[in-house]
C-alpha cells in the first residue's frame, strides 16, 4: 500500500469508520498482510481473495483477530468504492450506492453514540425498504417513497402504531444522515397504522407466582426492574456507580433517547444489592490480576477518562460469567450478562406459575407504573421514573389503572 493511500485510509478509519486510535494500526497491518499474501502491488482486493485470506489466518489466528481481519478488509473495499484509494468522498451516496448510504448511517449512529441495539434494528429498517426500492437510485429516493413504504407497512404488513413509528425514526434517520436529505412532518401524511393496544399488566399475586420459580441473579434482575420500574437493558447495564444505597436511589444512566433519571430503590432488595455487589467484586479483582481490558464505556468518555474503563465504580453490576468480543471494537472483554438468558429463564417462569397473560420482562415495566396509579402516586412522578419525555406515553396506563371500573357491577348480576 502506498503511502498516500495509507495515511488516506488511515483518515478513513478515524472520521468514518469511527475507530479507535488504538486500533488502526491493526486494521492498516491487516490490509497490508493481505496484499503481501497475495503478492499484489495493486491497491484492490476481491471478495475471493479476502476469503482466501481470511482462512489463511483461520488456522493461526484466534477468531477475534479473523474477525478484525474481515472488517479491516471490508472497509478498505469501501474506501476504495468512497475515493479510489486516493481521496474520502464526504458528499452524498453516490447513484446507486445503498452499501455506502448503510456505512454512513451506521457512522452517524456511533458518533451520536446511539446503542448497539438501536443500530441494529435502524438497520434491519433500511435493509428492509431497500429491499422494497432496490431498483431506485439510492440519491434518487424522496420522501414520495418513504411514505408509501409506511402505507404498505400499515395495509399490507398490518404493522402495530409502534412498529411503524420504530420503522419512520430509522428512515428518517437514515435519510438526513445517509442521504443528506430532510424530510418534513407534512411530506409524510402516509397511512398510519391506528392498533393501539393497552399494555399488558401483570397482578401482584401473579407477579409473586412468576417469582418463586425464578432464583439466583434472575430473580434479583426481575425484582429489581419491577420494583424500580426499569427496562431490560437498563438493568443489565448498571454499573456499580449507579447505586445509591444511602440515598435509596437508581441511577439510569443514557436510558432511552440518551437521558439519565433517577428512581426508587427498594428497600427489601438492598442486602441482595450489597451481595451482587460482592459478587461483582470478586470478578473485577481477577479480571485486574489478569491484565484484561477494561469494560466498555461511551467513546467520549474513554478519550477523556483513559483509565476509568478499568476502575471498580464503572464495573458491571451485573457481569457476564465469561468473556466476549466487543461487537464495535472486537476486544475481548467482559460485558454485562447478555439478555437472551433472563429472558428464557423469565417465559419458563411464566409457563410454570400457570399465569395465561402474554407476560415479558417489559410487562414488570407496565405493572410497576399501573401499580403506583392504582396507590394514588402522582403520573407527572410516575412520568419522571419512568423517564417518558411525552405525558400522553404515560397516559396509557391510567386506561388500566382504573379503579371506579372495577367497582362497576354489571347488570347480569342484579
Amino acid at each position: 500500500m502506498k503511502s498516500s493511500e495509507k495515511d488516506n485510509f488511515r483518515q478513513f478509519l478515524a472520521q468514518k469508520a469511527l475507530i479507535a486510535d488504538k486500533q488502526i494500526s491493526y486494521y492498516l497491518k491487516w490490509v497490508s498482510d493481505c496484499l503481501v499474501f497475495h503478492k499484489k502491488s495493486g491497491p484492490e482486493i476481491s471478495g475471493p481473495e479476502r476469503l482466501a485470506f481470511l482462512e489463511h489466518l483461520s488456522h493461526s489466528h484466534p477468531n477475534w483477530q479473523v474477525k478484525q481481519a474481515d472488517q479491516s478488509l471490508r472497509l478498505y473495499e469501501l474506501f476504495l468504492k468512497g475515493g479510489g484509494g486516493e481521496t474520502i468522498n464526504t458528499g452524498p451516496a453516490r447513484s446507486g450506492d445503498w452499501d455506502q448510504w448503510e456505512a454512513r448511517t451506521v457512522s452517524a449512529l456511533r458518533s451520536k453514540h446511539l446503542a448497539l441495539s438501536t443500530e441494529r434494528t435502524y438497520l434491519q429498517w433500511l435493509k428492509d425498504f431497500r429491499r422494497r426500492y432496490n431498483r431506485a437510485n439510492a440519491d434518487s429516493l424522496t420522501a414520495e417513497h418513504l411514505r408509501g413504504y409506511l402505507g404498505y407497512l400499515a395495509l399490507e404488513r398490518r404493522v402495530s402504531a409502534t412498529t411503524q413509528n420504530q420503522a419512520l425514526n430509522a428512515l428518517v434517520f437514515a435519510y438526513r444522515h445517509g442521504l443528506g436529505k430532510k424530510i418534513a412532518p407534512h411530506e409524510l401524511d402516509a397511512v398510519r397504522a391506528d392498533r393501539r393496544r393497552l399494555p399488558v399488566v401483570l397482578s401482584r399475586p401473579e407477579i409473586q407466582a412468576i417469582f418463586r420459580h425464578l432464583d439466583g441473579v434472575h430473580l434479583l434482575l426481575v425484582r429489581l426492574i419491577y420494583g424500580c420500574g426499569l427496562r431490560l437493558h437498563e438493568a443489565l447495564t448498571l454499573r456499580i456507580k449507579d447505586l445509591d444505597l444511602a440515598q435509596r436511589q437508581l441511577i439510569v444512566r443514557a436510558g432511552k433517547g440518551d437521558k439519565d433519571r433517577r428512581t426508587v430503590l427498594p428497600e427489601t432488595l438492598m442486602d441482595d444489592l450489597v451481595g451482587q455487589q460482592d459478587a461483582a467484586r470478586q470478578i473485577y479483582d481477577a479480571d485486574r490480576k489478569q491484565g484484561l481490558p477494561g469494560v466498555a464505556l461511551p467513546e467520549a468518555l474513554a478519550r477523556k477518562y483513559p483509565n476509568a474503563a478499568g476502575e471498580w465504580p464503572w464495573f458491571w453490576l451485573f457481569p457476564a460469567p465469561a468473556l466476549s468480543v466487543d461487537p464495535r471494537s472486537l476486544t475481548v472483554r467482559r460485558h454485562h450478562l447478555h439478555p437472551v438468558g433472563l429472558q428464557k429463564a423469565f417465559k419458563l417462569a411464566v409457563e410454570r406459575s400457570g399465569v395465561t397473560k402474554p407476560a415479558s420482562i417489559h410487562t414488570l415495566r407496565h405493572s410497576f407504573a399501573t401499580h403506583l396509579l392504582e396507590r394514588g402516586t402522582d403520573i407527572r412522578t410516575v412520568q419522571e421514573l419512568l423517564g417518558h419525555a411525552n405525558l400522553q406515553t404515560t397516559m396509557i396506563y391510567t386506561h388500566v389503572a382504573r379503579p371506579d371500573i372495577m367497582k362497576i357491577k354489571s347488570p347480569l348480576d342484579e
